[in-house]
């Protein structure tokens, strides 16, 4: 038996030298994600400039997690069979082309199709940046290593929308990509120059039914997702349980194609990775962690605005802190991690979240704008101290040479979280606060914030029981597993 941290997980043969292959995926990564979550300002001088309404431009994002929800599950093959050079320059070509086109659109349809060519790279650059480090950094400095890696998971996505609002507010919306081209283009340049095939490749096909099942399951899910927060809106749109259902069956079917694959180099996501109970709690944890996350980030801002009555500019101001204080404290938990383990940070981080939750289902009308941002820095601190022993533990937990699909079923994951925890806190507040209008439109926005997050922090309390059950110790991983 050996310890939960998979900094004991032996590996087998030398690991080569990483050189500069892990800081430049770090900053590339840290890129592409800070542009995920740089449309949500930006969107009302979009539909201005582009005539179009809420509902399109809100397709923006929408498609967005689509694309990545579809072409995650493909990364797992797509990282075994090429050379990390290729990946490397696949990823950030397809960015830093979706990045100038953005710029340049002269109307929506172009800039609905550029997000979609930016997605792209984006779901290639995040399992690249995971499967490499785990292949390269030495067990016993993993932690340290993901600890940096939560930075672009965790900080960047807070950071998009208050670096958006200072450019949109002074430059406009095509800056938003025009600065951010150049920054792409460097990348590329750096890796032309230093990055090396220091990572491993091994024959993979792809199979075609497995990705046709992948791509309707997870988008079918996905868009379901959107369309609840949507109806909850008052918008109408498809019923909310075809998607989720031709979704599902899509899932199931893709589930059972894994399994009777698991033998070939034809399996497109090896389930068999939830055969072990490590990887499987640490996963699921992640999974109720995002959702309290993602609906956060989409709530706060609405209550900020809309409630306290703010502009969009302050609104991101008063986020920053918490997104500062994220990447600050990814680091060291990271180092801590390699310390003592995955439970002894992930349990107490836990219970931080579930209490900051709670203290977010006390917002009201007249709430200083101070006590905001205090539980928002307590809802990072919590988060900040259970992403990284996560993610480090659940990849740690399987063996090498299911790296590439253990790292996209995670992502995947993740991002199906995402999308349900924003459908769920807008529901939510939508719900909530229409009937409530009786009482005057502000303090029914308030309720409808207050009962989101209160049933947020029930589906956070599910994090301090898994958290428990990771356990101080977990067996080495089996060769099939």
């Amino acid at each position: 038996m050996t310890t939960a941290s998979p900094s004991t997980v032996p590996d087998a043969g030398p690991r080569p030298r990483s050189g500069p292959a892990i800081p430049l995926l770090l900053v590339s990564a840290f890129v592409v994600v800070l542009n995920e979550t740089a449309m949500g300002v930006a969107i009302p001088q979009i539909m201005d400039g582009l005539q179009v309404s809420a509902a399109s431009a809100q397709w923006l994002t929408t498609a967005f997690m689509l694309t990545m929800a579809v072409a995650i599950p493909v990364t797992g093959v797509l990282l075994q069979r090429s050379s990390l050079r290729r990946n490397f320059f696949t990823a950030m070509g397809l960015f830093a082309a979706g990045t100038l086109l953005a710029g340049l659109a002269p109307g929506f349809e172009v800039l609905l199709v550029a997000r979609i060519v930016q997605a792209l790279g984006t779901s290639i650059m995040l399992p690249l940046l995971f499967t490499t480090v785990m292949q390269l950094v030495a067990p016993e400095r993993r932690g340290r290593t993901m600890g940096l890696v939560t930075i672009v998971t965790a900080a960047a996505p807070a950071l998009g929308p208050t670096v958006s609002g200072v450019i949109v507010s002074s430059l406009g919306w095509r800056w938003v990509f025009f600065l951010v081209f150049p920054v792409a283009l460097l990348a590329l340049a750096a890796g032309a120059v230093w990055l090396r095939n220091a990572t491993p490749t091994r024959e993979a096909r792809f199979d075609a039914l497995s990705v046709l099942l992948s791509a309707v399951g997870f988008s079918g899910v996905i868009y379901g997702l959107a369309a609840i927060g949507e109806n909850a809106g008052d918008h109408a749109g498809v019923p909310v349980w075809i998607p989720l259902a031709v979704g599902g069956v899509a899932l199931a079917g893709l589930v059972g194609r894994q399994l009777a694959l698991r033998d070939t180099d034809r399996v497109l996501l090896d389930v068999r990775v939830f055969g072990g109970r490590v990887f499987t709690v640490a996963t699921l944890t992640i999974v109720v962690v995002s959702i309290a996350l993602f609906g956060s980030l989409i709530l706060l801002p609405l209550y900020i605005q809309q409630v306290l009555g703010e502009p969009a500019y302050a609104a991101g101001l008063m986020l920053l802190p918490g997104g500062i204080l994220s990447g600050v404290l990814a680091p060291f938990v990271g180092v801590l991690f390699d310390k003592v383990g995955a439970r002894t940070l992930v349990l107490p981080g836990a219970v931080i979240v579930t209490a900051a939750m709670l203290a977010f289902s006390t917002l009201g009308t007249g709430t200083p704008v101070w006590l905001v941002i205090a539980m928002h820095l307590l809802l990072n601190v919590g988060t900040a101290l259970m992403m990284t022993p996560l993610m480090t533990t659940a990849l740690g937990s399987v063996t090498p040479n299911l790296y590439p699909h253990a790292s996209a079923i995670v992502n995947t994951l993740q991002q199906v979280a995402g999308a349900a925890g924003i459908a769920l806190f807008i529901t939510l507040f939508s719900v909530a606060s229409t009937s409530g209008a009786a009482e005057g439109m502000r303090a029914a926005l308030a309720g409808g914030v207050g009962t989101a997050f209160g049933v947020g922090a029930a589906i956070s309390a599910v994090g301090i029981v898994l958290a428990a059950l990771l356990g101080r110790r977990a067996p080495a991983p089996s060769p099939e597993s």
